[in-house]
């Protein structure tokens, strides 16, 4: 059958068939109980759509197909009508999925895929899926889940010792977890080359660091960061603006510092900023922990109200309770090595 189509569609057609492209939302959250409609947007028509679901640790499987033109719905492995359906969609040639009595096991991303002929057969076109996340009851999936950046800027002695400088963004308080982050200069186009952290789940939300090292040709122009974070059904997207280094260099020098050399905590438009502190280490993320440490116990002693500022403090004490924990250990085991070295020479010794 299909390939005296595909044949026909080759004479018709003798440069091929128009490319057709499949488009979904990145992410949608619903809670448990309720129903999710995820869509699908076709560039041209197709006759059939159909519907994938690719959980972790196990194989993508399909679980419906729509017939575009007859508005006719086939379920597979057992799926009945009262827990997934689909239909034609408002807009041209797309089609939404409904997921029903939502339970924490749907969860996955889901994909719409279709056929499209190509000489001397067809191909199999598939968007990237809309990945479904099912909340608790309790937790509204409309709430401001976009990301708290707090910025730190380049040391002074790393300036000085390096020629370069380090900006970084540490990023907290988000949901759910899919984010895009870039770095680019304040007036440039070209993405720059910068480095990121895991993404950290804290509680509830997720938290996530990165970082810019800017060459001494370049410290004299601003810099930003630019954060796409796929909210539900919608894309957050901000600007993180970074001053230039030299500016900010002369400006750490001539500010006010206290008798423990630590500078004061500036904020800015909801973005709160570390000023340049005279810390020798050059490591960005040995140099966040320490900013956060030294800075935010402060800030959060002069603001107790401020949930963030509290959050931070209880996550960098956390951290470095951890990193002495670890230390600890080490020397242990390093002492007990170096003991039972010691007697077994000992016991050498007696023996002879």
């Amino acid at each position: 059958m299909l390939g005296p189509l595909a044949l026909l569609c080759a004479l018709l057609f003798p440069g091929g068939v128009a490319a057709i492209s499949l488009t979904q939302r990145a992410v949608v959250v619903e809670r448990v109980g309720g129903s999710a409609t995820l869509s699908c947007q076709a560039s041209a028509y197709v006759r059939y759509i159909h519907w994938y679901l690719h959980q972790e640790g196990t194989a993508p499987k399909r679980i419906l197909m729509l017939d575009m033109s007859r508005l006719s719905v086939q379920r597979y492995g057992g799926l009945k009508a009262d827990k997934i359906d689909a239909k034609k969609g408002k807009e041209s040639n797309s089609c939404e999925l409904s997921v029903k009595k939502l339970q924490k096991s749907d969860e996955g991303v889901y994909y719409c895929a279709a056929w499209e002929a190509h000489s001397p057969g067809w191909i199999k076109i598939s968007a990237e899926g809309t990945r479904l996340i099912v909340t608790p009851p309790d937790k509204n999936p409309d709430e401001d889940t976009s990301p708290k950046p707090t910025i730190f800027l380049p040391s002074i002695a790393e300036v000085n010792l390096h020629k370069a400088g380090t900006y970084l963004s540490l990023l907290e308080d988000f949901f759910p977890d899919v984010i895009e982050i870039d770095w680019k200069e304040q007036d440039g186009k070209t993405i720059l080359t910068s480095q990121q952290g895991n993404t950290m789940k804290t509680k509830d939300t997720y938290m996530k660091y990165t970082w810019l090292t800017v060459s001494e040709e370049s410290m004299g122009k601003e810099h930003k960061c630019i954060v796409k974070h796929e909210k539900n059904k919608r894309r957050f997207e901000q600007e993180i603006l970074f001053p230039s280094i030299n500016k900010g260099v002369v400006e750490a020098r001539g500010s006010e510092v206290d008798p423990q050399g630590h500078s004061e905590t500036r904020r800015n438009t909801g973005v709160v900023t570390v000023s340049p502190l005279s810390s020798l280490s050059s490591s960005p993320v040995s140099r966040a922990a320490e900013l956060a440490a030294v800075n935010y116990t402060k800030a959060s002693l002069k603001d107790e109200n401020d949930p963030r500022q509290v959050q931070l403090v209880n996550t960098s004490a956390y951290y470095t309770y951890l990193l002495l924990v670890i230390k600890s250990m080490v020397y242990t085991i390093i002492i007990a090595i170096c003991l039972l070295g010691r007697s077994a020479l000992c016991d050498n010794g007696k023996s002879s």
